[in-house]
């Protein structure tokens, strides 16, 4: 279907049934440029005992392969082992675990906490090769690519306009001992990954701002679907019982117009009636009117007022009421039944047009 024809904003059941297949309006950028944020506090809040962490761990590390022979027992390689994780655990696990917190925010701000099954099911569609290839070489391909160089070309624009004004500062800095210039050079880094940061997130917002204006477009609906789910979803349940109700009493009244034109009501007396009608225009009789109980009895009562036989025939009508709906022809099964009745009817009438 044309996007032109989904003129339509989206209702929130469509938007429920979207969310559930996964169509959610989501960037990548988002979740990059906050675990980069998210990294770069945590070095700057973890950034002095980290750096001691590392020093008291370089420290234990030359102590231990001070004596060559102890370091390679299994004791000294345990050691030295133990002391590496240990360092690890304490200035890296930190970092990691806070960058992987706001990678799941960022996914959940975008998403929201409820999954999407239905995303994650196989879809051979997704693997198939043709669309694949149709999607790697089309213009969304072209598009996002030069959507990717934009945002690289931005990011190190931004990184090289916090650099170009420290170079000549740097240069006053030789002569510097080793701690001091490492400091200084430090503090630069700081501040030229916070500039890119800074671009980064900018980017973040625009991409997904642009990502949930294009799920909107994706969303929209036509006329005839809005139409068809406000008929579905948009009245209460009491006003769609009483649609059901009255279409159950259309539905009756047709069924009792037809009983007049019937040639035989098969009946059981007391619970069944099924109504015949053969006019040679289909294969085999069809089946106008039946119900069962009070509803037989309105038929019986019809069919005598306009002269329609009734035969009682209690198997028969039962498995005409429970194998035919309205508006169906007999099975075949039940051909040779119907035969006899239908003979025994034209039978009947011949005797009384003789009779007048």
């Amino acid at each position: 279907m044309a996007q032109d024809d989904r003129t339509e904003k989206p209702t929130p059941k469509h938007r429920e049934r979207a969310r559930k297949k996964g169509q959610i309006a989501r960037s990548a950028d988002v979740g990059g440029s906050l675990v980069l944020a998210g990294g770069l506090f945590a070095i700057t809040l973890l950034g002095p005992s980290v750096v001691n962490s590392a020093q008291a761990a370089f420290r234990s590390i030359l102590a231990e392969i001070a004596t060559p022979g102890k370091a390679l027992t299994a004791n000294g390689l345990h050691s030295l082992m133990e002391v590496g994780l240990t360092t690890l655990l304490l200035t890296v696990g930190p970092i990691a675990a806070i960058c992987f917190g706001t990678g799941l925010f960022a996914g959940a701000a975008q998403v929201g906490f409820r999954p999407a099954p239905k995303a994650l099911a196989l879809d051979f569609k997704r693997i198939n090769p043709v669309s694949g290839a149709r999607n790697l070489f089309g213009p969304n391909f072209a598009f996002e690519a030069l959507k990717a160089v934009a945002k690289v070309g931005v990011v190190a624009g931004v990184a090289a306009l916090a650099i170009l004004p420290g170079l000549t500062a740097l240069a006053a800095e030789v002569g510097l001992p080793p701690a001091d210039l490492g400091l200084v050079l430090g503090h630069r880094g700081m501040e030229i990954a916070q500039h890119a940061t800074f671009a980064y997130l900018v980017i973040a917002a625009i991409d997904y701002a642009w990502q949930r204006r294009r799920n909107e477009r994706k969303l929209r609906m036509t006329k005839q679907e809005l139409k068809d789910e406000q008929r579905q979803y948009g009245l209460p349940a009491e006003v769609k019982a009483a649609l059901r109700r009255r279409q159950a009493q259309a539905a009756r009244k047709r069924m009792m117009a037809a009983v007049p034109e019937a040639d035989v009501v098969i009946a059981n007396p007391t619970h069944f009636a099924v109504a015949l009608r053969y006019d040679g225009s289909r294969t085999a009789p069809e089946v106008v009117a039946k119900g069962k109980d009070l509803i037989a009895l309105q038929i019986r009562r019809i069919a005598e007022e306009h002269d329609v036989p009734i035969v009682s025939e209690p198997p028969l009508a039962r498995a005409l009421h429970a194998s035919c709906e309205i508006g169906q022809v007999i099975p075949e099964e039940l051909y040779a039944a119907v035969a006899r009745v239908l003979a025994f009817v034209y039978r009947l009438a011949r005797q009384r047009r003789y009779a007048l």
